[in-house]
């Protein structure tokens, strides 16, 4: 199968240039030794987690985007918590499972874990000024409609609850439009939707089920913010909700989603046809992690 068929390569492509973007015209509080430190760990616990759980090969697609996703959102003053930050991410890929599926997606698991454990770690919305914001909301509508493995059920259900939580307070409170509108052109809202949420490997199996995620974690997001009041509500919502994608695939079962690439692990040492795996009763191979 050809490899631009893969949505990964796209995410990439698209999360490079934001970062490049990022750091040259914009400004972003991120180094050269944080980028390197982190795209260089995730790599490194891809290899190790991968030679431990007996993958046949080394696929670094999954983890530089987890990698690249954190040098956007992740902020520290510290290099070892950037590195410890990195591979709790990859490496809960390979602990943190349910019938052959991991549970959280590893950005959002390794920011709020990092978050949980230190005060010097914090998730950045990011400064991107109105052209950078609607340039990176046009490649990521781009890659909705060139890569149908983009869960866009679950990411149009989420930003639509999540829009109308927000206008409907407004509207509620009498606040003027301005105020919904400009917290909702956020690079992290972005990064959140269309690269965290739709996840197609720790989203659920069943549309309806995805929908329905999907409208849970906005409610949940709202609820962190407005409630709680706390920062980060999109993170600590889909944190907390995730171990809720197993039951509701119990639930609603419907086809399990492997990326479109041939699938290392097979009992006879060769390959198998991502497409031929997509039954929800046969499970991956433990060197089929991605």
């Amino acid at each position: 199968m050809p490899l631009t068929r893969d949505p990964r390569l796209y995410q990439i492509a698209c999360l490079a240039g934001l970062l490049a973007y990022g750091v040259t015209a914009l400004g972003f509080e991120v180094g050269p030794a944080q980028i390197l430190m982190t795209l260089g760990t995730a790599l490194l616990a891809q290899a190790a987690c991968g030679f431990a759980s007996g993958a046949t090969r080394f696929d670094p697609r999954s983890a530089l985007i987890s990698g690249l996703s954190l040098c956007l959102l992740l902020r520290t003053d510290s290099l070892p918590l950037v590195a410890l930050a990195a591979f709790v991410a990859v490496a809960s890929k390979f602990v943190l499972r349910v019938r052959g599926k991991h549970v959280f997606n590893p950005t959002n698991f390794g920011l709020v874990a990092m978050i949980l454990v230190s005060d010097r770690v914090w998730a950045s919305a990011g400064q991107w000024g109105t052209g950078g914001f609607f340039a990176f909301l046009m490649a990521c509508l781009g890659g909705l409609v060139a890569h149908r493995a983009w869960r866009s059920d679950v990411a149009w259900a989420f930003l639509a609850s999540h829009v109308s939580f927000l206008l409907g307070r407004t509207a509620y409170l009498g606040d003027p439009l301005e105020i919904p509108l400009h917290s909702l052109q956020s690079g992290a809202l972005l990064l959140f939707t269309f690269f965290m949420i739709s996840d197609p490997r720790t989203t659920p199996d069943a549309r309806p089920a995805r929908v329905a995620f999907g409208v849970l974690v906005a409610a949940g997001a709202y609820y962190v913010q407005f409630r709680l009041f706390r920062t980060n509500g999109m993170l600590w919502s889909l944190f907390c909700l995730s171990p809720l994608v197993p039951l509701l695939d119990r639930l609603l079962p419907g086809d399990r989603y492997h990326w479109p690439a041939s699938v290392a692990g097979a009992t006879s040492g060769g390959t198998v046809d991502a497409t031929l795996v997509a039954d929800p009763g046969r499970l991956a191979a433990p060197g089929a992690v991605r």
